[in-house]
């Protein structure tokens, strides 16, 4: 369980830190992702988004 758990964190650091480039690309601004402000603090959650890199990554796997 703690390697999923360090996985899961892996991931989400470097999901951050490609966020610039991938916003860039148009990733997080589809129309099932969502941007607002709670606490002070702006959270965002990429559903569309990571259904269509989900998408994207099954359709790599599958062709090699």
């Amino acid at each position: 369980m703690i390697r999923w758990l360090i996985v899961v964190f892996l991931a989400l650091v470097l999901i951050n830190g490609l966020s610039p480039w991938l916003q860039r690309m148009g990733l997080g601004r589809l129309p099932g992702d969502f941007r607002f402000r709670l606490f002070g603090r702006e959270w965002f959650i990429p559903l569309a988004s990571t259904v269509l890199l989900s998408f994207l990554l099954n359709l790599a796997v599958k062709w090699l």
